[in-house]
C-alpha cells in the first residue's frame, strides 16, 4: 500500500474557491503588480498538519486586475483546504491567470520548514514547453505547417512577403 495515494495526490486541486472578482487595468503599455501574502496556510492532506507560506503573486495585466478583497478571501479558503505545496502554487496560478488573462505571472511559495526541510515552489504563465528527453537522440523537431501560438524572435508577428 503506497504511502502516498493518488486521492492524497489530488487534494484540493478542483474543491470550490470563492470568485476572484477583476477591473480593468486602465493601462495600456506593460508595468507590474507584486502582491505579497505572508500568512498563508493550507492543510496537509496526508497528515492533516498546518502548513505555513509566503505567497507572492507578480503578474504584468493585461486587460483586467484582481481586486485584492476577493483575493484575500480566495486564499483565505485554504485554510481549511487539504492540499499539498505545489498543487496551492499552480492552481492559485491556473485560477488567477483564468481570472484574469495577463501577459505574465508567476506565483511562488516559500514554505516554512516542518521536519527541518523547507519548500519553495514556483509556477509560471506562459508555461514553457519542456525540452523533449530524447531531442537529441532524434535531431531536430520538424515544425507543424500550422502557426504557433508561441511568439517568435520576431515579437509574434508574420514575416512580410
Amino acid at each position: 500500500m503506497p504511502r502516498y495515494t493518488d486521492r492524497h495526490a489530488a487534494s484540493g486541486v478542483r474543491d470550490a474557491l470563492p470568485g476572484l472578482e477583476t477591473w480593468p487595468s486602465q493601462y495600456p503599455a506593460d508595468y507590474e503588480i507584486v502582491i505579497t501574502i505572508p500568512e498563508f496556510t493550507s492543510i496537509c492532506p496526508k497528515t492533516g498538519l498546518p502548513d505555513f507560506a509566503t505567497l507572492t503573486v507578480t503578474y504584468v495585466p493585461d486587460r483586467r486586475c484582481v481586486e485584492l478583497k476577493s483575493l484575500k478571501e480566495y486564499v483565505n479558503a485554504y485554510r481549511g483546504l487539504g492540499i499539498f505545496n505545489e498543487n496551492v502554487v499552480n492552481r492559485v496560478l491556473a485560477d488567477l491567470v483564468r481570472a484574469l488573462e495577463p501577459r505574465r505571472m508567476a506565483v511562488r511559495g516559500v514554505f516554512t520548514p516542518r521536519g527541518g526541510i523547507q519548500a519553495t515552489v514556483e509556477a509560471r504563465f506562459p508555461r514553457t514547453e519542456p525540452p523533449h528527453p530524447t531531442s537529441s537522440v532524434r535531431g531536430p523537431r520538424r515544425r507543424s505547417p500550422e502557426p504557433s501560438s508561441r511568439r517568435s524572435g520576431s515579437g509574434g508577428r508574420p514575416k512580410a512577403r
